[in-house]
């Protein structure tokens, strides 16, 4: 959606490599979520954009079929405590406009504007998104 080409070899490679600027690909995590041993879900997570003690969900997605079930908000989740674990005190992401149901999720869930827009080279608006971090619990 974000670039208007439909998925490929080259983009199914990029998303082990690709990140935000000045991210080390090495630091990220490459998550997958498998239903039933059916690929369902994918995330990037990265560290150290838009500042170094913050974390960036350059992607996260699910298939149709696991949608509106809660599963979206387990991995999340499981994303979210990766950050905290990281020593991270946000979580952003950027969000296309025209993906209102994606958009409508993100704040369900605690994210809200940074004030920060922009465009793809699609010609996609989006618009940054943020949810601060609490440190993790011990104990």
């Amino acid at each position: 959606m974000a670039d208007g080409t439909a998925p490929d070899l080259d983009k199914a490679r990029a998303f082990f490599t690709d990140g935000p600027p000045g991210c080390d690909p090495a630091t990220s995590h490459r998550l997958g979520l498998f239903l039933d041993d059916r690929l369902s879900g994918l995330a990037e997570l990265s560290f150290g954009f838009p500042a170094e003690e913050d974390a960036y969900l350059g992607l996260m997605m699910l298939g149709p079929w696991a949608r509106n079930a809660g599963w979206g908000a387990q991995f999340l989740a499981h994303v979210t405590d990766l950050a905290r674990q990281a020593g991270a005190t946000e979580l952003y992401l950027a969000v296309l406009d025209v993906n209102k149901a994606a958009r409508r999720f993100w704040e369900r869930h605690g994210f809200h504007t940074t004030g920060i827009n922009g465009k793809t080279g699609a010609g996609h608006h989006l618009t940054r998104l943020t949810k601060p971090l609490e440190p993790p619990r011990v104990g």
